[in-house]
C-alpha cells in the first residue's frame, strides 16, 4: 500500500504494466494520426509544408498496429493460459466475454460514425465519407463480420477490432482442442508446439497473401509471437525451456523474413522481444505524473481507436468549409482533431465503454447464475 492510500485507508491502485502501456499508448497516438494523414483532406492541403512527414505517417505510422497485434497475444496468454498448458474451461463463455467486450462500446462508436457521416456530408464531398448505412451492414458490424461478409467498414480501424476477435477465438479454440486431445505426458509442450506450427505457418503462408488480410490467420503470426513472448519470460521456466521457447519465437520469423522482408513483420519482432525481456515489468499506478499519462492513455486507447475517426472526419469537414484552404490554418485543424480524439477518448472511455461493461458483466452474471430448468 503506497503512502497516499495508507493516509486514506484505502487499498493502492494496482500495478501497472509499464512497457505496455507505454507501447499502447505511443501506437494509438501514431494510429490517430495515420488516420488524419490517410483521409484528408486537411492533410492534403498539410502536404505542402511537411511532404516527408505525411508521407512517413501515410505509409509508415499504420505499422503502429503490429504492437496492438503482440501485446494482445500476450495478453491472451496470460490470461487463458498463464503457463502454456492447454485447456479452456468454458470456451463458449469464455469467447462471449470477449465479444460483450469488444462489440457494444464498437457498435456505439460505429452509430456516432454514421451520425458524423451524415454531417460531414453535409459540409463536404471527399472519398473519406461513406454511404449512407444499410441494416445489413449494421448488422454484419454487430456480428464483427463486416469485412468477412464484404460490407465497407462505417470507421477506419473497424476491420482491427474484427481481427483481434477472430484471433481471441482461435486462441481458446486452440486451447480447447489441445486440452481435449492431450495427455498428460504431453501438456507441457503441446500448447508451445500448436503455437510454433500457427505462427509458422502464419508467417510463411497466410501472411505473404494478401487475400487473406480479413481472417485471422493473416495476423495470427504477430498475435502468437505476443503468446510465446508471455511465455518464454516465465521467471519459474527453466534456462534452457526459455531457450527453447525464444528458439520458437525468433527462428520462424526470421525465416519468414527470409523468403520476403516485411516490416510489420520485424516490428512484430522488435515488439515480442521487448516484452520478452521486460513486459512482466510492473510500475506503481502513482509512479510519476509522467507515467500517470502514459497509464491514462493506455487506459484508454480503445476508446480513442474507436471513437477517433468520427472526431477527426467532423472536424475535417468543419475546416473545409469554415477555414481558409491554407496549410498553417489546416495544419492547426489536424492538430485540433488529433486532441480532439484523445479528449473524445477519455469521454467515451468514462462514459460509454465502462458503464456498457458494467451493464453486460451484470447481465452475463444474471444469465450465468440462474438454476438450470429440470
Amino acid at each position: 500500500m503506497n503512502a497516499v492510500a495508507a493516509r486514506t485507508g484505502q487499498a493502492a491502485a494496482p500495478a501497472q504494466f509499464g512497457l505496455i502501456n507505454l507501447l499502447k499508448a505511443g501506437a494509438a497516438q501514431l494510429i490517430v494520426l495515420h488516420h488524419l494523414a490517410f483521409y484528408g483532406p486537411m492533410s492534403d492541403h498539410v502536404r505542402a509544408l511537411m511532404p516527408e512527414l505525411m508521407d512517413w505517417l501515410t505509409g509508415h505510422a499504420r505499422i503502429a498496429v503490429q504492437v496492438f497485434l503482440v501485446a494482445g497475444g500476450f495478453l491472451a496468454a496470460k490470461s487463458l493460459s498463464p503457463a502454456g498448458r492447454p485447456g479452456v474451461a468454458a470456451p463458449l463463455h469464455t469467447i462471449w466475454r470477449r465479444y460483450a467486450k469488444l462489440a457494444p462500446p464498437f457498435m456505439a462508436a460505429t452509430l456516432l460514425a454514421v451520425g458524423a457521416n451524415a454531417l460531414a456530408g453535409a459540409w463536404m464531398s471527399h472519398d473519406s465519407i461513406s454511404a449512407a448505412a444499410t441494416f445489413g451492414q449494421l448488422s454484419a458490424h454487430a456480428l464483427l463480420l463486416h469485412s468477412v461478409l464484404g460490407y465497407e467498414s462505417l470507421s477506419a480501424g473497424a476491420w482491427y477490432v474484427a481481427i483481434d476477435f477472430q484471433l481471441y477465438v482461435s486462441m481458446v479454440l486452440l486451447l480447447w482442442l489441445s486440452g481435449r486431445l492431450a495427455g498428460d505426458s504431453l501438456r507441457t509442450w503441446l500448447m508451445p508446439a500448436v503455437m510454433l506450427a500457427a505462427v509458422a505457418s502464419s508467417l510463411l503462408y497466410f501472411n505473404l497473401d494478401s487475400g487473406w488480410d480479413n481472417w485471422a490467420p493473416y495476423f495470427f503470426g504477430s498475435y502468437g509471437l505476443g503468446v510465446l513472448a508471455w511465455w518464454a519470460s516465465d521467471a519459474k521456466r527453466k534456462p534452457g525451456a526459455v531457450a527453447l521457447l525464444l528458439a520458437m519465437l525468433v527462428l520462424p520469423t526470421l525465416a519468414a523474413l527470409v523468403l520476403e522482408f516485411r516490416l510489420r513483420i520485424a516490428v512484430a519482432l522488435a515488439v515480442a522481444c521487448m516484452l520478452f525481456a521486460f513486459g512482466r515489468a510492473r510500475l506503481a499506478a502513482d509512479a510519476g505524473c509522467a507515467w500517470q499519462a502514459v497509464n491514462a492513455l493506455a487506459r484508454t486507447s480503445y476508446a480513442v481507436f474507436l471513437i477517433h475517426f468520427p472526431v477527426c472526419l467532423i472536424v475535417n469537414a468543419a475546416f473545409t468549409r469554415y477555414a481558409p484552404a491554407e496549410p498553417y490554418w489546416q495544419a492547426a485543424g489536424m492538430l485540433i482533431a488529433w486532441s480532439a480524439s484523445l479528449a473524445a477518448g477519455a469521454a467515451f472511455h468514462r462514459w460509454v465503454e465502462v458503464p456498457l461493461g458494467r451493464v453486460v458483466t451484470a447481465a452475463a452474471q444474471h444469465v450465468y447464475a440462474r438454476p438450470a430448468l429440470a
